[in-house]
């Protein structure tokens, strides 16, 4: 195919130059009726490209297949079958995925290091979720991705489940054997969907982890807003085999999914598959070497440790590593990630990544140069100085895993849609939560609808919220008080 085009884009430049009068939305008329302080910020741009996907970008009838083509030539980038555009994140795209595979009351197998997506994809299907342990680091207190064997071992006590889902690569970088837990569900006769959020860039470079498809993956879903060049909220899913029907998908994301696609993000979707084409190779060249050097520099400053293979990988640990995430090791300088994201924050004005009770990271990409890696140098230079300023840092009780897993008491959508209490903590274990209770980021839960809440848990997320932890769906932020299930 030819992947100098770029349909959205083509289509947009083609919707300027013929001067069309829109009467339709978006109501600020491509920009004539926006406030001037809005267009101050935002700019005439973002407003000028922002039109009606349908009788707008293409006819009333879509017959120019401007969307399809876009779509075509993705999944021809990056080798899959299908490919579908969401204007909704990946959020919408896991569902939408989770909901091809299972329906109501049927088994899904997941990795417990699921995103609050998967949960919320649980909540709307009434899924029964079969959780699949992940492999745990005691010494860093660290979880990584389920193993094959796990898989296998739950397909042996669940073998209706319909199929699996596995997060890879993580938030901290870290990936699944993804090959052999595809290996697994096939000779089960069951599909694999990889959340692959943190994943755009893989396909590109041969250095990189193996992406979803070359793994065997039926259904990928990526971010391109993550790591690649996309507007928030800009997702794509892929589709390859025949264990998954693509017209099944693409009604579930139907379902899902808004029916005022943003063309912004089309738009952004389509340039950069183009951008990575034709320059990926080059771009992810230098993104390397530089992800490199400043893993060096890191490791130079007193009290950081950048954790690498050696440290993530291995029997019983990751299979592999994204080193575009770089994950610092902050204790020795006696304080938490959490303390130390914020002052970074406001004395230089970055933003980092992660944070947690030990750690913080930097995401870079191929838009990084050396000027902005040497701000992060200087800022973590920098940090480290002023360590004893963040002394003593609260300590986190972090549980051991076997105390930190709870016991999936009811199905989450029974638990989130039932009557429910707000009750204090300390009255709160041996209740089944009604809610999600997740540090964010990474936005794993650490407590989803439907378990049977304990002290240990109850204590983690208290000790982390007065050590900087931000758990933003609770009822209570501040987890003084929790939701539960309402006895009878």
């Amino acid at each position: 195919m030819d992947h100098s085009k770029a349909p959205v884009l083509e289509a947009l430049s083609a919707y300027h130059e013929s001067g069309q009068t829109p009467f339709t939305p978006p109501g600020h008329k491509q920009g004539r009726g926006a406030d001037p302080r809005v267009r101050a910020v935002l700019g005439e741009a973002v407003f000028r490209s922002d039109v009606l996907a349908t009788s707008g970008l293409d006819d009333r009838r879509s017959s120019h297949g401007v969307l399809e083509e876009a779509q075509a030539l993705m999944a021809d980038a990056v080798g899959a079958q299908h490919t579908f555009f969401s204007t909704c994140g990946s959020s919408l795209s896991v569902k939408s995925a989770m909901l091809s595979v299972a329906g109501p009351h049927e088994k899904l197998l997941l990795g417990r290091d699921a995103h609050k997506s998967v949960v919320s994809g649980l909540i709307l299907s009434g899924i029964e979720p079969v959780w699949v342990e992940p492999q745990w680091d005691a010494e860093r207190h660290l979880a990584h991705p389920p193993s094959a064997q796990a898989f296998a071992e739950a397909f042996e006590q669940h073998p209706d489940a319909r199929g699996a889902l596995v997060t890879s690569p993580t938030p901290y970088g870290t990936c699944s054997d993804l090959a052999a837990i595809a290996e697994v569900c096939h000779a089960a006769g069951r599909p694999v969907i990889v959340d692959e959020a943190w994943g755009a860039h893989l396909p590109f470079h041969s250095d990189l982890p193996t992406w979803a498809m070359d793994a065997g993956a039926d259904v990928c879903v990526t971010s391109v807003h993550k790591m690649g060049s996309g507007l928030e909220q800009g997702s794509v899913f892929h589709l390859q085999g025949d264990l998954v029907k693509p017209e099944v998908l693409k009604s579930r994301e139907d379902l899902l999914g808004t029916t005022s696609p943003s063309v912004l993000l089309y738009a952004a979707l389509d340039g950069w598959r183009r951008q990575m084409v034709e320059h990926g190779k080059a771009l992810y060249d230098r993104a390397l070497a530089l992800a490199e050097d400043v893993r060096t520099r890191i490791a130079s400053i007193d009290g950081l440790h950048v954790h690498g293979r050696d440290d993530f990988c291995g029997p019983g640990l990751a299979a592999d590593l994204d080193p575009m995430q770089i994950i610092i090791d902050i204790t020795a300088l006696g304080t938490t990630g959490y303390r130390a994201a914020d002052w970074i924050r406001e004395h230089h004005q970055i933003n980092l990544h992660l944070s947690d009770h030990r750690r913080i990271s930097a995401q870079l990409t191929h838009a990084d140069d050396e000027d902005s890696a040497a701000a992060l140098i200087a800022a973590l230079r920098d940090v480290a100085a002023h360590a004893a300023d963040l002394r003593p840092a609260p300590h986190v009780e972090v549980p051991p895993p076997d105390r930190l897993r709870l016991e999936q008491a009811a199905l989450p959508r029974d638990a989130f849609f039932s009557s429910t209490e707000q009750i204090p903590v300390d009255r709160a274990p041996g209740r089944i939560s009604a809610e999600m209770l997740t540090p964010y980021p990474p936005g794993i839960p650490a407590v989803m609808p439907g378990e049977r809440l304990t002290s240990d848990v109850l204590r983690y997320l208290r000790s982390g919220v007065e050590a900087g932890m931000v758990v933003p769906d609770a009822v209570d932020t501040e987890v003084h008080t929790v939701r539960v299930v309402a006895e009878d």
